[in-house]
């Protein structure tokens, strides 16, 4: 340990809240303390805006891309029934899982960069658990009134004005909750049957269940349980301080210019009175959605949304003193050192961001728009027929992968004077399976083996696009 004076850091005096717990009837003592409900304050300000607009937006995007046609098809569309993922001009089936992992993978890693440069943006401005407990919070404060309203409302004894404001709070709250449901629906089967089938009850029962489902967890997720999915389910908020460093940007109280907290008039000089910037008007926490107080450090609670932010800095204006008192800034900033924006925990992000990249777009460039699977007869590898010929017989399973119909051409190599026995030209409907049972025979004189590698082609008919799909396969010969 070092004994230079100046090497020391000072100590920090969080002020922690004693909860006392009473001893319930019967003189057990309570096991569970129910938490406080947390009234969010409405605020104003710069990054409030800005997150207004990129909820409008993505959710505008939510709302909107289902309904998008593409061909004549809904543009995007995951048919789990039917095994295939429709992404405007690119269909995925279960063969293309491997492109399904380097998405992942690289929205994981996309994720650990965003974090590591700006914190928790994500929960604050993007996460859906944020933007739906937003809008909840927006109804109430339209139907409720303030913060401080809510609060009377809650203690009053329920009454006719009372039941009729909280009936319909929650009414629409359930209405957004099934809109949500049925858009999410809407991404997993048409949209437009969709819509229709449920409100005039011809829906199928899975169909009615999912939609429920879904409309109660989001009605239970944004409008009572809200920062509790944040605090104690959300696994993002307990491995988020892995990702940090000290030239993380969070949303930080500076300690030193606000210390020491107190009460003031606007005229009057904080320095005479020992006092720092902060005049301890709670409004930082009142605006908090996870109800903390920013002024105690970091805290994995933070979702670092800003909104105390914008609180602090309409009090600093009204104080006349410099905006910044809470900002969003690094460790490094605070201390007075240089801020290292580009460092090597961001430079390795990136670097596997480019590499995932480069591979989903690879196999999605290289990907062939049809796949032939051939099964074999397993009951007799190998026949005579009357013609004398020995003949193998093969089940071939043609995907188009495309979202055009097409024809196919069939043929096979690597073997010579073989028979077809079977259709050689087939017409595949878009985004679908053709099962063709075939034949192979050849002379026994051709044959030199009792087992032959040959191969099966199928080519595009009648088109400028390149296909062409080999799979290997073998004839046996009888014994």
């Amino acid at each position: 340990m070092s004994s230079n004076p100046k090497d020391t850091k000072p100590v920090v005096h969080i002020p922690v809240k004693n909860v006392n717990i009473h001893p319930a009837k019967g003189g057990k003592a309570e096991q569970y303390q129910p938490r406080d409900q947390i009234y969010v304050r409405k605020v104003e300000g710069f990054f409030q805006r800005l997150r207004q607009k990129m909820n409008f937006f993505f959710m505008a995007m939510f709302a909107l891309l289902p309904w998008i046609q593409f061909n004549g098809h809904q543009a995007i569309l995951f048919d789990i029934g039917e095994q295939r993922f429709n992404i405007f001009g690119l269909t995925l089936w279960p063969q293309d899982l491997t492109l399904f992992a380097w998405l992942l993978m690289f929205s994981a890693f996309l994720l650990f960069f965003i974090t590591t440069f700006l914190g928790r943006v994500w929960c604050g401005y993007l996460c859906p658990q944020t933007v739906w407990t937003f809008i909840y919070i927006w109804f109430e404060e339209k139907i409720e009134g303030t913060a401080n309203q809510r609060k009377k409302l809650d203690q009053q004894a329920m009454s006719k004005n009372k039941f009729f404001k909280k009936a319909l709070k929650h009414f629409c709250w359930l209405i957004v909750a099934l809109l949500t449901s049925l858009t999410f629906a809407g991404y997993f089967t048409p949209v437009d049957e969709l819509f229709i089938d449920f409100f005039t009850f011809n829906a199928s029962i899975t169909v009615v269940l999912v939609v429920i489902f879904f409309t109660f967890c989001t009605y239970g997720n944004a409008g009572w349980m809200r920062e509790i999915m944040c605090l104690h389910m959300c696994p993002y908020a307990r491995f988020q301080s892995a990702m940090f460093d000290k030239d993380t940007l969070t949303v930080t109280y500076d300690f030193n210019r606000g210390e020491n907290r107190g009460a003031r008039g606007r005229k009057q000089d904080p320095k005479a009175l020992g006092l720092g910037d902060c005049i301890d008007c709670n409004l930082c926490v009142q605006v908090c959605p996870t109800g903390i107080d920013i002024r105690n450090g970091l805290q994995y609670e933070c979702i670092n949304c800003g909104s105390c932010v914008d609180a602090c800095d309409g009090v600093m204006d009204r104080m006349k003193y410099p905006r910044g008192l809470i900002r969003y800034t690094t460790e490094h900033d605070l201390e007075g050192k240089k801020v290292h924006l580009v460092r090597p925990k961001l430079i390795g992000y990136a670097l596997i961001l480019v590499v995932f990249a480069s591979l989903m777009s690879y196999g999605i460039a290289s990907r062939v728009p049809v796949a032939l699977d051939i099964i074999r007869d397993r009951t007799e590898l190998a026949r005579e027929n009357f013609d004398g010929e020995i003949e193998n017989v093969y089940t071939l399973k043609i995907l188009n992968k495309s979202q055009s119909d097409n024809t196919y051409k069939l043929s096979i190599k690597g073997i010579d004077n073989a028979r077809w026995i079977g259709k050689q030209e087939i017409f595949i409907k878009a985004a679908s399976v053709y099962t063709l049972p075939i034949s192979i025979a050849i002379d026994p004189y051709d044959l030199d083996e009792y087992m032959t590698d040959i191969t099966f082609v199928i080519e595009l008919v009648n088109s400028d696009d390149d296909v062409y799909v080999e799979h290997a396969s073998r004839f046996f010969n009888k014994r």
